[in-house]
């Protein structure tokens, strides 16, 4: 019986990825403009090799590409909070100083004067350089991305462009996730310092709106239910198994 248990032990064992990222999606579900990515499904393949003709194994395919999906909209009111259309995706500048991209909405002024997301990333301009806010100035964001500022002291005053944001088209480019939660892009459009050739479709944002993230829990909880079903049918054929396998030696144990 020792076939139907290592058959058994290789799908928990290629199960458990599945696992990771869906215990990840649920640790996500009101994360701000959080993204799902996994996708995978389950295929059997012939072990080659003497004495294992007929032993088949599952194997896990998998795809770790960016689900653009759109999140569920919150109202939230602040000048400063954005939520991005369609396909499209925001240029930041991660922890390491490499262009990078995300949906976080959620933007403010940090000390140093700097537009930066609630992730702490500073957000580009068209230029690929982090958008410098003048201190004390009010702030508002268009549709098209462009960062006007106004001083709040100055009754009349017409406001002043003070950047606009790096935003691209990612519907015809896939994007992967950075270990650091970023999305970063792959394939063709690629360009040398890790920007990409925006697709057809304009992008564009809507100010006082915050995306959360694009996970179900709903549909997250029922894959976890079933994956645990899984799990503890897997671990019974095991020791079921075992049990098979003693009754068998016992029979043919000499009397």
């Amino acid at each position: 019986m020792d076939r139907l248990a290592f058959t058994s032990l290789k799908s928990v064992t290629e199960e458990r990825v599945r696992r990771e990222m869906l215990t990840n999606e649920l640790a996500n579900i009101t994360s701000v403009g959080f993204k799902k990515s996994f996708e995978s499904t389950t295929r059997t393949i012939k072990v080659q090799g003497p004495g294992f003709d007929s032993r088949l194994m599952p194997v896990l395919e998998q795809r770790d590409q960016i689900n653009l999906e759109p999140g569920v909209r919150m109202i939230t009111g602040r000048k400063l909070d954005i939520a991005i259309d369609g396909s499209g995706v925001m240029g930041v500048r991660a922890k390491n100083g490499e262009l990078a991209f995300t949906r976080r909405g959620d933007l403010h002024v940090n000390n140093e004067g700097l537009l930066e997301t609630g992730g702490g990333q500073a957000v580009l301009g068209e230029n690929a350089a982090p958008i410098n806010v003048p201190v004390g100035l009010d702030l508002e964001i268009s549709q098209d991305g462009t960062v006007w500022a106004r001083d709040p002291n100055v009754a009349e005053q017409a406001p002043v462009q003070v950047g606009r944001l790096l935003l691209r088209d990612a519907s015809a480019t896939p994007l992967g996730r950075r270990e650091d939660g970023l999305f970063k892009p792959f394939g063709d459009q690629v360009l040398p310092n890790g920007d990409f050739r925006s697709g057809p479709a304009p992008v564009s944002v809507i100010a006082g709106v915050v995306e959360g993230s694009n996970v179900s829990p709903i549909e997250a909880m029922v894959r976890m239910l079933d994956q645990t079903r899984s799990f503890e049918t897997q671990i019974k054929i095991i020791k079921e198994s075992r049990g098979l396998d003693e009754s068998g030696s016992s029979m043919l144990r000499a009397r």
